[in-house]
């Protein structure tokens, strides 16, 4: 496989990933990002905790979908996520969920 084809292969899924999001994303009530990973959630927990004078952040989704182009799996019922960096959780209201065709 060439570089070329490689990139073609990449580009493909990237769009197949963003469609996906595009069919599934009115299902979903929260919008999460970790410095990993962007998920859509409809039940969002987040904790602060603290361990050996470490901060670091817990938080556990319900009914999800992980935005991976290597994923074969992308429908989740729970995932537990323990990052030391920022969460970025919205609230959406629905009309704002509306992705353009």
């Amino acid at each position: 496989m060439s570089a070329e084809d490689l990139e073609n292969y990449e580009t493909e899924m990237e769009l197949a990933l963003y469609r996906e999001y595009r069919d599934v994303v009115g299902l979903f009530s929260y919008v999460v990002e970790t410095e990993r990973r962007f998920y859509l959630a409809n039940q969002v927990d987040l904790q602060v905790r603290s361990a050996a004078g470490e901060v670091y952040f817990e938080v556990t989704l319900g009914d999800a979908w992980v935005w991976d182009v290597y994923r074969s799996a992308r429908f989740v019922r729970a995932v537990r996520v323990v990052t030391f960096k920022d969460v970025n959780i919205e609230e959406l209201a629905k009309s704002e969920l509306d992705v353009p065709r």
